[in-house]
């Protein structure tokens, strides 16, 4: 009993400080975090999710889908690269210049050094940021994950697993509703192999009627369903697809720049 004071008063301090490290530090550094501004540009980000995405989220939530798939793209650094946009009054000059460079990979002041010699023997160039890493090699982001990216989630859904790709980027990779309601129902139609498991009960099987419906899935000729019959999503369904869709994390900001890659239409 003697001690018993000193044990509430470390007990209560160690608490404390956890308490701290865990909740108060996060409250402060994020709990009035506003939506961001998109370099070189007047947007900013992210968006509200619509009505569907929001719900969507409480779906992917209550299927487990964070147990397989990550929403957390890695990045290991960022590189420059010098992009040449225009030969000027020296094509050949320029191009045989440009063909003895390095132009991909480099530091700042490496770029900026090959950037000089080919301004100088009459070209064009640009300076772009490159992100770098594993996840990004991949195809599943164009930068690292962020604060910001998840300003709008409740609860967040980061996971810990990859059984799946991550999903970061989703809704840039595969943007058709139709495609992710077809792999929600039969993974293996879209992705050969897939470990993913079919969401069947997400959606209804019936006969069809006058006419097809025209929310009806349009499958594979290996997948399509019993003559006759359709598939139509539920609700759920169709919810989480939109939220599956809403998942960009495609825009280029202060803590993760990067130049876009514009293609031309």
């Amino acid at each position: 009993m003697k001690n018993g004071f000193g044990i509430f008063l470390a007990a209560f301090i160690a608490l404390g400080v956890s308490w701290c490290g865990f909740v108060l530090a996060p409250v402060m550094q994020l709990g009035t975090a506003k939506q961001a501004a998109v370099l070189n540009s007047s947007d900013i980000y992210p968006l509200q999710r619509t009505g569907d995405a929001s719900l969507g989220l409480q779906v992917y939530r209550a299927n487990g889908c964070a147990a397989c798939h990550t929403e957390q793209v890695r990045q290991d650094g960022a590189a420059c690269e010098v992009v040449l946009t225009s030969t000027g009054k020296n094509p050949a000059g320029v191009s045989n210049l440009v063909s003895t460079l390095k132009l991909t990979g480099l530091t700042r002041d490496e770029a900026d050094a090959v950037a000089g010699k080919i301004t100088a023997a009459g070209g064009n160039v640009e300076t772009h940021i490159v992100p770098v890493g594993g996840d990004i090699a991949r195809g599943w982001g164009w930068r690292q994950t962020v604060a910001a990216d998840f300003l709008y989630d409740y609860p967040v859904q980061i996971g810990s697993l990859r059984a799946g790709p991550d999903l970061s980027n989703i809704g840039v990779r595969d943007p058709d509703l139709n495609w992710q309601l077809v792999h929600l129902y039969a993974p293996q139609a879209l992705v050969k192999n897939s470990a993913m498991p079919p969401f069947r009960f997400l959606f209804e099987v019936r006969k069809i009627g006058d006419a097809p419906s025209p929310e009806a899935l349009q499958f594979p000729k290996d997948f399509v369903p019993p003559a006759g019959c359709e598939v139509v999503p539920t609700p759920e369904a169709k919810q989480l697809a939109a939220y599956l869709s809403s998942l960009r994390a495609d825009a280029p900001l202060y803590e993760a720049p990067f130049t876009p890659v514009m293609t031309k239409p």
